[in-house]
């Protein structure tokens, strides 16, 4: 939990992605927290990618 990730679910029309920290992972639902503010609520059976990805920088000026 707390680390940055980046997913790939699959969904009817094909794959989703969703790039933020990790909230939580209980009862088979993956929750992360897009850059946006937004929680994605992820089900592991569609959960088809994920890993830990680097922090991302701040913009530039």
């Amino acid at each position: 939990m707390g680390k940055r990730v980046t997913t790939r679910r699959r969904v009817p029309e094909g794959f989703r992605d969703a790039v933020g920290e990790l909230e939580f992972w209980r009862d088979g639902v993956l929750g992360v927290r897009k850059r946006d503010g937004t929680l994605v609520e992820i089900g592991e059976e569609t959960l088809a990618a994920a890993k830990v990805v680097q922090e991302s920088r701040p913009p530039r000026a």
